[in-house]
């Protein structure tokens, strides 16, 4: 009695003249998913990605750090330690990310309106909303006020 493949089952297996022999991975990898969407999670993790908004800083608030930015520019020969915050605008969307950065002043750029520190940070001093070091603490007190 004659089967279906009776007569091919025992042939030798083929290898191409032409064509080398895939490997097992590669042979694989013919069958992985492909994304047709390429960067496409890329962009829901961008649109889903957080930003801050810019805030505003009133009359009161801008003298005050402009006090102490002049405090500070009459005593940076000493470098003197700082922290400043400052909102650091988003390069890919709407909004920002509030930054604070610790290190001793170098130099108060007013033509560039930025904040030099030693370390090489430079900080735009519009973007700026605190200011804060023992610098000020000293100043707070004043003996002759007594």
């Amino acid at each position: 009695m004659k089967r279906t493949y009776d007569d091919i089952i025992n042939l030798p297996h083929h290898i191409s003249a032409t064509r080398s022999h895939m490997t097992a991975i590669d042979r694989a990898a013919q069958f992985s998913p492909f994304a047709a969407l390429t960067g496409y999670e890329a962009a829901i993790k961008e649109t889903a990605r957080l930003t801050d908004e810019r805030v505003d800083l009133d009359e009161y608030a801008k003298d005050a750090l402009r006090e102490k930015l002049q405090i500070i520019t009459d005593r940076i020969k000493e470098h003197p330690e700082i922290t400043i915050t400052y909102f650091q605008p988003d390069a890919k969307k709407k909004g920002g990310a509030y930054v604070t950065a610790v290190g001793s002043a170098k130099k108060i750029d007013e033509y560039e309106q930025v904040v030099v520190m030693t370390d090489g940070t430079v900080i735009p001093i519009d973007e700026t909303i605190s200011i804060d070091g023992q610098i000020f603490e000293l100043m707070a007190f004043h003996p002759c006020d007594e």
